[in-house]
């Protein structure tokens, strides 16, 4: 299915090249573009590097749009660790805090049950965004064992949820 919609008129779509460039813009600075996609994701960025950083391409990308179609949101999964990992969770700066976080997690989620078949939802997040981490613990994530060999430790939080739990 390449669409989910909530009741409300929020829909994820597979992201398409005009969403990637759209986000391009919610990054001003290298601490943004780094909090957001990692220390390896190249900044200043060019809109090649940017597309090719991202990986589009080579997972299962979306876009949050808003019920009058703005694109609002972005999130990649793939399979991490034996669970539907959540990358690259970024909402448009002008609507951040009202909402969208919990909208783009919840439908991901819709879409991560029905791409895979495993037990459980994770996501990294870096220890200084705690907007984003209250975001995640109010959808039923809750801080993890960080996996051994996984990079960034002791500067991130390895958060989890079952698959079949409430909260979204």
């Amino acid at each position: 299915m390449s669409m989910f919609r909530d009741a409300d008129g929020w829909s994820l779509v597979i992201a398409r090249e005009p969403d990637i460039d759209g986000i391009m813009t919610w990054f001003p600075d290298a601490t943004a573009t780094a909090t957001w996609a990692g220390p390896s994701f190249r900044f200043p960025f060019t809109r090649h590097t940017f597309h090719e950083d991202c990986l589009w391409k080579k997972m299962a990308t979306y876009a949050l749009k808003s019920p009058d179609n703005a694109l609002a949101g972005f999130g990649q999964l793939y399979n991490r660790f034996d669970k539907i990992n959540m990358a690259r969770l970024v909402v448009a700066p002008d609507i951040r805090g009202q909402g969208a976080g919990k909208r783009l997690i919840s439908l991901l989620m819709e879409v991560g049950r029905e791409t895979f078949e495993l037990e459980e939802f994770s996501l990294f997040v870096f220890r200084h965004n705690t907007p984003a981490l209250e975001c995640y613990r109010a959808m039923g994530f809750e801080i993890r064992e960080y996996p051994q060999g996984a990079p960034l430790a002791e500067l991130c939080y390895y958060l989890t949820r079952p698959v079949s739990s409430g909260g979204e």
